[in-house]
């Protein structure tokens, strides 16, 4: 039996690519990593990992029920990341992401590029841009489902 795939749209199994970071078996070796897991923890609801993994400035100004507020309503469909620049040795790092969900029977598109920086040993977010980009997805008539069948979305999820 095959692991189903991971929610961060690695190709990797679950069980090998984000759940060992959320459940701190393992810790995100690049902004990437964290960047993919954190998707992957909010779209199973992990909001302590996502909690965790912000910087301590930014975490002082989060609680958990702050990060899991519209959880119920929001299914994270897929992840697309767009590109990744780390600088190791300013202990720095940006990943350009676009995120789909879906609230309420909309779905919707999140393009952020995101800023990360190594503290205490560990990678963590600090903030992100929003690119104007986002909002309500409209797809087109032969774009592929986000669900990643390969199917066409309006005959796959619609």
């Amino acid at each position: 039996m095959n692991d189903p795939l991971c929610f961060c749209n690695s190709g990797h199994s679950f069980e090998l690519c984000c759940k060992p970071y959320i459940h701190s078996i393992r810790r995100p070796e690049t902004p990437e990593q964290l960047m993919r897991s954190r998707f992957s923890a909010y779209a199973t609801k992990h909001f302590q990992y996502v909690l965790d993994t912000y910087t301590l400035t930014q975490r002082q100004n989060l609680t958990l029920q702050v990060l899991s507020q519209g959880s119920d309503d929001t299914h994270w469909l897929r992840l697309e990341v767009l590109d990744t620049i780390t600088d190791n040795s300013a202990h720095i790092g940006e990943v350009e992401f676009v995120a789909y969900y879906r609230q309420d029977n909309v779905i919707y598109k999140m393009h952020e590029r995101s800023k990360f920086c190594r503290e205490e040993g560990q990678w963590r977010y600090d903030s992100g841009v929003l690119f104007k980009d986002g909002g309500v997805y409209k797809p087109q008539r032969n774009d592929s489902c986000l669900c990643g069948s390969g199917k066409k979305f309006k005959k796959c999820c619609l």
